[in-house]
């Protein structure tokens, strides 16, 4: 067990031989950190929060009471392999929130980013990998395999079924299934999430160039008259490097298991 001098660790927490506390850190009252636990310097456990299994958790990142983070996959497939959960950097992880390792068959790492809000009772399965400054809202359950990008966010009480994808800035309304893949920028609502345009606001607010998303605006239209692989591929010559029609039509042709959620 290697506990930095500077950590604060209340003396009801239990802190396992081989756990590794960075500098700065505080463990509140009633926590448990097991023995493959790595926290880094500056990370807060407010009270009663679990972490376990093969686990690290990047500086600054605070974790709410009652939140469990490093548990066995909730996969039948789990026969007891060591696999890892990765959390980066300043993030706030609410109360009830539960993060898993990664199976075998998924490559044996969940990858949680840096600069994430994972709100009360939110829970990020095996396998996953998300990208810096996600939101996810209360209840938000994603399960097995997915890749959520950078920037999306996603509302209360939302779903999203294993091995999909959403791209980099997408909007989730609240009590959404997401069942197929999401275009980066998409805006999806309604009970069986349906692609109902872009995430105009989140683009202006990330101060992208007017002139780019008027060119996201004609894909989107072309892709909602037609085919997305076969539109995209039409359009892969047309759009310029680095734009965000680009990094769209990328994004579709892609690999994935899934197919597209479409406009209404």
């Amino acid at each position: 067990m290697a506990i930095d001098a500077s950590a604060e660790v209340h003396p009801s927490a239990v802190i396992e031989a081989g756990a590794s506390i960075g500098p700065g850190c505080r463990i509140g009252p009633f926590c448990h950190v097991g023995p493959e636990v790595e926290l880094g310097p500056g990370v807060e456990l407010k009270s009663h929060v679990v972490v376990t299994g093969w686990t690290s958790i990047g500086e600054e990142t605070v974790v709410f009471p009652f939140a469990t983070l490093g548990g066995i996959p909730q996969d039948l497939k789990y026969k007891g392999e060591r696999t890892r959960l990765i959390v980066g950097r300043r993030n706030r992880i609410r109360e009830c929130v539960t993060m898993s390792t990664g199976t075998e068959g998924g490559g044996g790492v969940t990858r949680v980013g840096d600069d994430g809000l994972y709100m009360a009772s939110a829970h990020v399965a095996h396998d996953c990998t998300i990208g810096d400054r996600v939101i996810l809202v209360n209840n938000v359950a994603i399960a097995g395999h997915c890749v959520l990008e950078d920037d999306v966010i996603v509302g209360g009480q939302s779903g999203v079924h294993q091995w999909v994808r959403i791209g980099r800035g997408a909007m989730i309304g609240a009590v959404t299934m997401v069942t197929a893949d999401v275009i980066p920028h998409g805006l999806v609502q309604g009970p069986r999430g349906m692609l109902d345009g872009l995430n105009l606001v989140g683009l202006k607010r990330r101060g992208h160039d007017r002139a780019d998303i008027h060119a996201l605006r004609d894909l989107y239209e072309a892709l909602a008259a037609g085919n997305f692989r076969e539109t995209a591929r039409a359009r892969q010559g047309e759009a310029g490097e680095g734009t965000l029609a680009a990094e769209v039509i990328d994004f579709i042709l892609g690999p994935s298991d899934r197919s597209f959620l479409t406009p209404r």
